[in-house]
């Protein structure tokens, strides 16, 4: 009988070896790396034994060893330069990972995910990985306004793929100061991207993008179409190249209209609920509070929600909200909040794909994901007169 504790106190199995092969196939060890490295030097006989043994015993190669002798790691890697607190609660980064994993794990992939604190972190980790060949390619996301990785995975001749489109130059000097809490936008950002690109946007590295700009003309038309005429952006965090191209499509659309810039415009956060909360605080306590708010995440949505609550304001009576992700926070809130609806999984499928393409050979490219749709619930309505 196993006493208390003492199966946590075994040591682990012992990995079969080489040695362990020869013996149990009655053949040399080096006939047995013949065979399991399809060299020649051994009968084809010799060698199905060989790997039959092999596979009985639970033997697989190193992946260590395989790096040095120049075959594949067999590992993609996946950084996020996010802070922690945020990913823990925000649903994009499970969907998208578990669309990657879908694709590597088809091909028997590993995914190699690290969290990092900044992009300093980032760098310093794909030179070990690099050195080490502890992966085959990396994903990149969150490319942001001036970002020095394109450039560093070029050099180190790491084949990527930029998952989400590049930055572009900045708003003209028409907008609100910096210094007012309604304008705390980043200070780049980029016009609409109405087109595909021809050619990748980093010429080293493929790139998979997601039209931002079309997707927040479809949010602005449907507000718009309501009667809303002040509109405020609760976006994410400043620097990131996609968080630009919202904060430019919002002003172009809103210029479209002839809405009044100090009524529609963006102020930055970390995506947190946290964060998401105070920013509607301090809008709401606005002499003239915005009639609808579009949040980049769902869980600020769902905390700006909150805090309008507390404060007896009515959704959608007297404010209008939208997330940008839909999820399942999205369809259990009351009331239900309109959410752009995405395919989360299959962009992260798309940019495995890519990835892939570009280990087997494959030319660089830049590759559109499916342009998100709004599903119109019931946290938006008419705006309140006056």
């Amino acid at each position: 009988m196993t006493a208390p504790g003492e199966a946590a106190r075994r040591k682990p199995a012992r990995r079969p070896t080489i040695k362990d092969i020869a013996r149990r196939a009655g053949v040399s060890e080096s006939a047995v790396s013949f065979a399991l490295n399809d060299r020649p030097g051994v009968s084809q006989d010799t060698r199905a034994r060989v790997r039959r043994v092999a596979e009985e015993l639970g033997w697989q190669a190193n992946s260590a060893a395989r790096a040095l002798s120049g075959e594949r790691a067999g590992a993609m890697g996946l950084v996020l330069a996010r802070p922690a607190q945020t990913l823990g609660v925000e649903s994009f980064f499970l969907q998208l990972v578990s669309g990657i994993q879908e694709v590597l794990s088809a091909r028997q992939i590993a995914l190699l995910l690290q969290v990092v604190e900044d992009l300093d972190t980032e760098c310093a980790l794909y030179r070990r990985w690099w050195a080490e060949r502890r992966v085959d390619g990396v994903l990149v996301v969150d490319p942001r306004t001036d970002d020095p990785r394109p450039e560093l995975l070029a050099a180190l001749g790491l084949p990527a793929v930029v998952v989400g489109g590049p930055a572009a130059p900045g708003p003209d000097p028409a907008e609100p100061s910096a210094g007012e809490p309604s304008a705390t936008e980043p200070a780049t950002a980029e016009p609409s991207a109405t087109e595909p690109a021809a050619t990748p946007p980093h010429p080293l590295l493929s790139t998979v993008w997601a039209d931002d700009a079309k997707a927040m003309a479809r949010i602005l038309d449907h507000l718009y179409g309501l009667g809303h005429r002040r509109i405020v952006h609760i976006a994410g965090l400043p620097g990131l190249a996609h968080t630009a191209r919202r904060i430019q499509s919002l002003r172009t659309e809103a210029d479209r209209r002839g809405l009044d810039r100090r009524q529609v415009h963006s102020v930055t956060t970390d995506y947190s609920d946290a964060e998401g909360a105070e920013a509607t605080r301090r809008l709401l306590d606005a002499a003239r509070p915005p009639t609808a708010i579009v949040y980049d995440n769902d869980v600020m949505a769902v905390a700006g929600a909150s805090v309008a609550a507390e404060r007896g304001i009515p959704v959608p009576g007297a404010l209008s909200i939208v997330a940008w992700d839909d999820s399942a926070l999205c369809r259990v809130t009351h009331p239900r909040l309109t959410a752009l609806v995405r395919d989360t999984p299959g962009f992260g499928r798309l940019a495995a794909q890519e990835l892939l393409a570009v280990l087997d050979g494959g030319p660089l490219r830049t590759v559109q994901g499916e342009l998100p749709h709004l599903e119109a619930r019931e946290s938006t309505a008419m705006p309140p007169p006056g």
